[in-house]
């Protein structure tokens, strides 16, 4: 079980946001209401031009033509696919921040993430594997065995259980497999054609047959995170309080762990890698509605699904030719972060 961490104070990241003027339900509430605007402009916005009013014909008369089969079999999927990825990984890197108590923190250090571009490469290497239904299969498997070989060397040897030893484990597991991807896809061609959309993270061409893969894995395991905001409220005032407030901590550690392989898996055979997203929501939503993990969890239910569905409008219509959704959520989730981190004395960490 994972126990115990030297992870930086997480009381200089509880300074983050004393001061809120605007209550926590105000901007719960608000971001709700610019996700609902985002999903609008996600079904009507594309790289191509559809009137609004082909749009709402579309998705009411059952029409068969081009731009009804355009909207209804790939904008709809893909505007449910980013939300649901959104929410996974902004949810994954709130439990990871409280886990390791390092608000810095991104899901993709334990390795999960490469564990899935590591499967779907061998998928696409070996077996024929495209982009479809079978990819996902590919990535979440690759995701959940990373996580347990991660998991076994972490509770294994000396400091045994730590969360020091864990997120090394990740972060080693992770390096080696991610050159072992690169070593096979820049070897093979065919293999980088197949994944090299999805390599950089993109929405483009999914349909409802990849959101039915993710959509019941994702659901369950963002439950199991809103059921653990106690827990992890009590898990970042330090070991000693959480017992103290009766948490079971290696028990809080393995579901919490558990779920991140489980969110982040899904998302990143689904789409890809998609960076910033785990590290930037949770920041912000320590930032504007406090340490609360109650609160945290729900701005990020509304922030993560905005953040992807924002980036990948952007990209439709930035160039003529669309930008994959990973690379916007790299341009804006950067300068979102330096502007953060400068604005906040997190050189106390």
């Amino acid at each position: 079980m994972v126990r115990g961490s030297t992870a930086a104070p997480w009381s200089a990241a509880a300074r983050i946001a004393t001061r809120r003027p605007v209550p926590p339900g105000v901007v719960v509430g608000a971001g709700a209401v610019l996700l609902v605007v985002a999903v609008v402009l996600s079904v009507f916005v594309g790289s191509g031009t559809i009137a609004p009013a082909r749009v709402i014909e579309a998705l009411t008369a059952g029409g068969t033509g081009t731009e009804d089969l355009l909207i209804r079999d790939f904008r709809m999927p893909r505007t449910v696919l980013a939300v649901l990825v959104g929410l996974a990984l902004g949810l994954a890197g709130v439990v990871m921040q409280a886990l390791t108590r390092n608000p810095l923190a991104d899901p993709g250090i334990l390795g999960v993430n490469a564990g899935a571009y590591f499967a779907v490469v061998i998928g696409a290497a070996f077996f024929g594997a495209g982009i479809s239904a079978g990819q996902i299969v590919w990535g979440i498997a690759g995701a959940g065995i990373v996580a347990a070989l991660v998991y076994v060397i972490a509770s294994t040897g000396r400091a045994a259980g730590t969360v020091v030893k864990l997120v090394l484990s990740g972060v080693a597991i992770g390096a080696v497999l991610s050159g072992f991807s690169q070593a096979i896809t820049l070897t093979d061609p065919a293999v980088f054609d197949r994944i090299r959309f999805w390599s950089v993270g993109s929405l483009q061409g999914r349909q409802w047959d990849t959101v039915a893969a993710v959509l019941a894995p994702i659901l369950i395991a963002a439950l199991v995170v809103v059921l653990l905001a106690r827990s992890l409220n009590a898990l970042t005032m330090g070991e000693e309080m959480a017992r103290a407030l009766g948490a079971n901590i290696p028990l809080v550690r393995t579901v919490a762990f558990a779920a991140i392989t489980v969110l982040c898996g899904a998302a990143t055979a689904a789409v890809g890698p998609l960076v910033f997203v785990g590290l930037v929501v949770p920041f912000i939503a320590r930032f504007v509605v406090g340490v609360d993990h109650r609160w945290i969890i729900a701005f990020t239910l509304v922030a993560g699904p905005l953040l992807v569905l924002l980036s990948d409008v952007l990209g439709r219509v930035i160039v003529p030719s669309e930008l994959p959704v990973g690379v916007v959520t790299a341009f804006v989730g950067a300068p979102v972060m330096i502007i953060l981190v400068r604005r906040t004395r997190l050189s106390a960490l």
